[in-house]
């Protein structure tokens, strides 16, 4: 089961933090990060991937993405 990280409606660098607090808390093998502008979805991939993990998808989702990012 994927752990969720809705950083809808926060500016970077809010979303990235998110999301390393989500990796560090748990080092989920799933991550799906929900995030509303282009900067924050280029900037929460290169934070995911600075941490070992894979860019598995990127689903325009409503007025945002959802980024779904895989360990390893």
């Amino acid at each position: 089961m994927a752990t969720t990280v809705d950083a809808r409606g926060f500016s970077c660098p809010q979303p990235v933090l998110m999301t390393l607090e989500a990796i560090k808390k748990g080092s989920p093998q799933d991550l799906i990060v929900l995030v509303d502008t282009d900067t924050s979805r280029e900037n929460v991939m290169r934070a995911a991937q600075s941490q070992g993990y894979t860019v598995q998808d990127v689903t325009p989702e409503g007025e945002g993405y959802r980024i779904h990012i895989v360990k390893g």
